[in-house]
């Protein structure tokens, strides 16, 4: 029946009848798309209410006015139940940077791509919001408090309650209610996506469009910056985020001054919320509807949380409390263990051979302590080792042990942070000197308490020739 109603709209708009009429795959919404191939191929787009319709259709018009990237809609049916709109192709930027999101690695091209795509976020919430009529939106006008609690319980009812995670449910609001405060203190007259994520943009001639934004309101424009960088299985490493977040600020100062601390303070509580209402879509879509898509973006969203629970959220100190609760369950922690870097950090003598990686990954870093001056020459150091105090002292004294390990760290530090972000499971990194005794065992020790510190991975440290091996977990 669909298809013959686009069919039928295609040859009034046309003048021919189409020579094919293809569903094209589903999307998260209950909205269908076909398209039609023949003189002219065009998108046809079926959707189940009315309402909806009209604010996509209502939306479309009023951003193409404004020379925004969205496909125009080209013929409407009586009924407006269905309606026909430019054919943008297939590529969604969410399939155009598949290489970084699985490898953690985004090319310039990738970055490219992004970095245009949160240019021209910029100038829909703010040039698209110019003239706009928020009466037309549906089911909301605005983002109200009222808009949270859906948000909000909709993550409560659908998603943390089919966890089986026995929570205070009072203590539990109250927090919502604060977040809520915080939250509205960014209410602005901006046109809010709510949607904005990798598939929901399509990528025509190198250049961004936009799609499927009837669900837009009125609202702060944090809450489209946190959906695009913290979508689930986007992947984006945190130094990518920060470079496209720079990328939103340069475009966000064409319309208003920008505090970036307070931008950044902002927008952590909009990540915080963003992920809450995405994980109660995916237990509605994925527990109650049982879509599988759904559930398979879980772990990833969970991955999400967990980074940012790091830094606690004082501000709602029970919800803080749950959600770590939540992350730790055996369900979503099943497995992570497997897939979390361990570091091995060794000491060795020269004259015994280099360690074997026996990880398999084929090594990694190996220092070589014996250009610094040798605590082991004078008899007095001999009957000890570099975690001595003696030794220490002496190393620490001459100094040039230490400058030494800041050129370490250097390198270390960035490999370390690129395979956490990789999602690499092993590195190594060993210190030889002489003996294995004094210069490279100090360093050794360092560089283990070091990255463990730091980065709050697991570190397996072994002294050698010492016969001493010692494992540095995580904090949790």
């Amino acid at each position: 029946m669909a298809a013959e109603a686009l069919k039928k709209l295609y040859k009034e708009y046309v003048g021919s009848e189409p020579t094919s009429v293809v569903e094209m795959p589903a999307s998260g919404s209950n909205r269908h798309y076909y398209r039609l191939g023949g003189e002219q191929s065009l998108v046809g787009v079926v959707g189940e209410l009315r309402q909806e319709n009209d604010a996509f259709l209502y939306m479309d018009k009023h951003f193409a006015s404004k020379g925004l990237n969205v496909p125009r809609v080209v013929a409407v049916s009586d009924d407006h139940m269905t309606y026909l709109q430019e054919d943008l192709g297939d590529c969604i930027l969410f399939n155009a940077i598949e290489k970084g999101r699985k490898t953690r690695v985004f090319s310039d091209e990738e970055k490219q791509l992004l970095a245009k795509t949160m240019r021209q976020l910029c100038e829909f919430q703010f040039a698209g919001a110019d003239g706009f009529d928020f009466t037309h939106c549906y089911p909301a006008a605005e983002f109200t408090r009222r808009s949270i609690f859906w948000d909000l319980n909709y993550f409560k009812y659908c998603f943390l309650k089919a966890t089986g995670l026995e929570f205070d449910e009072e203590k539990l609001e109250n927090d919502f209610q604060r977040m809520a405060d915080v939250l509205l203190r960014s209410v602005s007259a901006t046109f809010m996506y709510r949607d904005f994520q990798s598939r929901n943009v399509m990528i025509r001639d190198g250049e961004p469009w936009f799609i499927d934004f009837q669900g837009g309101r009125k609202g702060p424009f944090y809450y489209d910056v946190a959906s695009f960088l913290w979508q689930a299985k986007a992947n984006f490493p945190d130094s990518l985020r920060r470079e496209l977040i720079g990328e939103y600020i340069a475009a966000l100062r064409k319309y208003k001054p920008v505090d970036v601390n307070y931008f950044n303070s902002q927008l952590r509580h909009f990540v915080l919320f963003r992920t809450l209402q995405v994980l109660g879509a995916y237990g509605f879509r994925g527990y109650f509807e049982k879509k599988p898509h759904f559930m398979q973006s879980v772990p990833f969203a969970i991955n999400n949380l967990r980074d940012l629970l790091h830094k606690p959220y004082v501000e709602y100190p029970y919800l803080n409390d749950m959600l770590n609760r939540l992350v730790n369950m055996s369900q979503f922690t099943d497995g992570l263990n497997e897939r979390a870097l361990t570091v091995k950090v060794m000491s060795f003598a020269y004259k015994k051979g280099i360690p074997n990686d026996t990880s398999g990954n084929g090594g990694g870093f190996v220092f070589d302590c014996r250009a610094v001056n040798n605590p082991g020459k004078y008899d007095r150091y001999k009957p000890y080792t570099g975690l001595d105090p003696q030794v220490i002292k002496f190393l620490e004294d001459d100094g040039e042990i230490l400058t030494f390990l800041d050129h370490a760290y250097g390198l270390v530090d960035a490999s370390v942070k690129r395979y956490v972000e990789r999602g690499f499971t092993n590195l190594m990194v060993c210190f030889g000197c002489t003996g294995g005794q004094h210069r490279s065992v100090y360093s050794a020790q360092h560089m283990a308490q070091h990255i463990n510190e730091k980065f709050n991975v697991k570190v397996e440290l072994v002294h050698r020739e010492q016969n001493i091996e010692q494992t540095l977990l995580p904090k949790k």
